[in-house]
C-alpha cells in the first residue's frame, strides 16, 4: 500500500517587487500550514519523505510540515522543475520514487496539484485551495505502476473547510 498526501502551498505575500518563485508566506499562510499539518497527524499520517517545488512559499511550506512532523528539513526532497511541473511531470516523478518508501507529501502549485488529484482518483477536484491537500492510496507494491484513476481519493482538506470524501 503507497500513500501519497498532495499539498497546495500556503498563503503567499503579493509582493509585485519580487519574483513570483521568489515570493513568500503570510502570517495567515503560515498558521495555516501548521493547522493543516496538524489535521494531517490526527488522520494518523506521519511522512516517509516530502518532496517540494524549491519556490520560497512552496519550501517554506513544507518546512512547516516537516517541523511539525520532526521531520529533519535537510531531508526535504528539493526538485526544480516542480515549479513548473505539469501533471505528467508529477506522474514521472511519483513513479520514480523508491519502493521502500510508503507514504509521500509532494508540496506543489495549482493548477498542477489540482489536476494530479483528478488525474490520479476518479474524483473531480474543482479547485486546490492554498495550504489544502489531499490523501491519495494506491493498492500497489510499487510507485512504478501507479496510473490515471488508480488511486483512491481518502479526504480532500483545507484550512476553511475539512470535505471528508
Amino acid at each position: 500500500m503507497k500513500t501519497l498526501v498532495i499539498f497546495r502551498h500556503a498563503k503567499a505575500e503579493k509582493n509585485d517587487l519580487v519574483q513570483d518563485f521568489d515570493r513568500g508566506l503570510t502570517d495567515r499562510g503560515k498558521a495555516d500550514a501548521i493547522e493543516m499539518s496538524n489535521r494531517l497527524s490526527k488522520k494518523g499520517f506521519k511522512p516517509d519523505l516530502i518532496i517540494s517545488s524549491p519556490a520560497k512559499r512552496t519550501h517554506k511550506t513544507a518546512k512547516i510540515i516537516a517541523e511539525h512532523f520532526s521531520y529533519d528539513e535537510k531531508n526535504i526532497e528539493l526538485i526544480a522543475h516542480i515549479y513548473t511541473a505539469n501533471v505528467g511531470d508529477l506522474l514521472y516523478i511519483i513513479r520514480e520514487l523508491d519502493d521502500a518508501i510508503n507514504k509521500v507529501i509532494i508540496v506543489g502549485h495549482n493548477p498542477t496539484v489540482t489536476g494530479l488529484i483528478g488525474y490520479l482518483t476518479p474524483n473531480f477536484i474543482e479547485h486546490l485551495p492554498t495550504s489544502g491537500c489531499a490523501q491519495i492510496q494506491f493498492d500497489v507494491k510499487t510507485w512504478k505502476i501507479v496510473k490515471q484513476l488508480s488511486g483512491n481519493l481518502l479526504y480532500v482538506d483545507f484550512p476553511s473547510h475539512a470535505k471528508l470524501i
